[in-house]
């Protein structure tokens, strides 16, 4: 009858469709989209980078800090990348340095000096301690002025450490502070394969 099938189609088939679909495609099978041809997903000219986990285990601290170097030397917007201290060295925080170029087509061409400092987590993250630790350290930076301190990290920052850097940003401080957490390194990175693959994050 008739009225079965509807029975079926709205009320029996959504019910077991999942559990159905779980048991026919294997985790190494291609899923179905809803398109009729793949065709349709190229001619609409997807763009943007793929965000994947990346290994961040298979490189140690040294390596670490060459990829951020080697991220900032490849960048337009940024200039005189230096790699400053060797790794693990009493650096007074700072690891990398290099001039951030901003272009405002009103207020014209302003750089800024970036110190960047890495550290290389795969487990724990970067507390409130470790941002005291750095702020102490900003009193022995030399002239010319630092106007931006990134913490790049292979982990993540803990929530005391957000609140504190937060807080900072919101003072009268000339000094801003940026976190690179794993998320935005691995963002940062999928649009750039071949250090990846130089890496061997993957």
């Amino acid at each position: 009858m008739v009225t079965d099938f509807n029975d079926i189609e709205k009320s029996d088939w959504p019910f077991v469709k999942k559990g159905l679909r779980q048991g026919l495609y294997g985790a190494h099978e291609p899923i179905p989209v809803g398109v009729d041809d793949l065709s349709q997903l190229v001619e609409a000219k997807p763009t943007g980078p793929v965000t994947t986990q990346l290994k961040w285990a298979a490189i140690d601290a040294e390596d670490f800090e060459r990829l951020i170097f080697c991220l900032i030397s490849a960048e337009d917007d940024y200039e005189n990348p230096e790699w400053l201290m060797k790794t693990n060295a009493p650096d007074r925080g700072r690891d990398l340095s290099v001039t951030r170029i901003t272009i405002d087509s009103l207020s014209g061409t302003t750089r800024s000096r970036v110190v960047i400092q890495c550290r290389h987590r795969v487990v724990a993250s970067v507390t409130v301690s470790d941002i005291a630790t750095l702020k102490e350290q900003m009193a022995l930076w030399d002239d010319p002025r630092v106007n931006v301190l990134i913490i790049a990290t292979t982990g993540r920052f803990a929530e005391s450490g957000v609140a504190a850097i937060e807080k900072h940003n919101a003072s009268d401080s000339s000094l801003r502070i940026e976190m690179w957490p794993e998320s935005h390194l691995e963002r940062l990175l999928a649009s750039r394969p071949a250090l990846i693959a130089e890496f061997h994050l993957r």
